[in-house]
């Protein structure tokens, strides 16, 4: 038939990068023998991988989740809609952009992994030593701090469930997708505009806790 297969958007994980060979760039192989002249955008962050993987890390999730949106709005394959998936942390970004940017309309949306409830430690931090390191002294230095919060993208969906006021409070990204500080109306709208929100929780995560966090469920209050 003619008819053009949906695209596909995909959002990378912690450490990863939009084009790694043998992780995102493999998967989309696999997408495209499966799915013959399906379009794929693999979001970058950046101007090339390197920055794209370091922006996993440091950088602001909100502006990310808004420049990405102004890259599908002007995207011409993209126009009549999309399906998403997500690895990791880019999952509840891709969620967040179902939440923010509703045209073009995201169809369907697979999280692999994706920690919607946050996460309350990393265990297993996969980039260089160097970077895992800064992250989890500033982390532990205080993630709701300004400076670290507006910097740390994992200070940005981190939950403690020991202060859950401050979480409320301070979390410039999470608290506000998740609907936790205001009630956005307009979130909860566009969120139900998804004919599937696919969550699969990998039961052997040892990259983040709680891995419940990737069923939407968390510690008890």
């Amino acid at each position: 038939s003619n008819v053009e297969p949906t695209p596909i958007v995909l959002w990378h994980g912690m450490g990863d990068s939009c084009c790694n060979p043998l992780s995102l760039g493999k998967i989309e192989k696999i997408l495209k023998q499966n799915i013959p002249n399906v379009y794929i955008y693999s979001v970058m962050i950046g101007s090339n991988v390197v920055m794209d993987t370091e922006h996993g890390f440091f950088g602001n999730v909100n502006d990310q989740v808004a420049e990405v949106c102004q890259t599908i709005q002007k995207d011409e394959k993209l126009k009549n809609g999309y399906n998403s998936i997500g690895f990791s942390q880019g999952a509840q970004f891709l969620r967040a952009l179902a939440q923010r940017c509703p045209v073009p309309q995201m169809k369907n949306l697979i999280s692999l992994g994706g920690q919607h409830q946050g996460v309350f430690g990393l265990p297993l931090c996969p980039a260089e030593s160097y970077i895992c390191d800064r992250v989890r002294n500033l982390l532990e230095w205080g993630a709701y701090v300004g400076f670290v919060q507006n910097t740390v993208v994992q200070a940005q969906y981190w939950h403690d469930p020991l202060d859950e006021t401050t979480y409320r409070q301070s979390s410039i990204f999470l608290a506000d997708i998740n609907n936790e500080r205001n009630l956005n109306e307009t979130y909860k709208e566009n969120l139900l505009k998804l004919q599937n929100l696919v969550l699969v929780k990998f039961l052997n995560d040892t990259m983040v806790v709680p891995r419940e966090s990737e069923w939407f469920e968390y510690y008890l209050e």
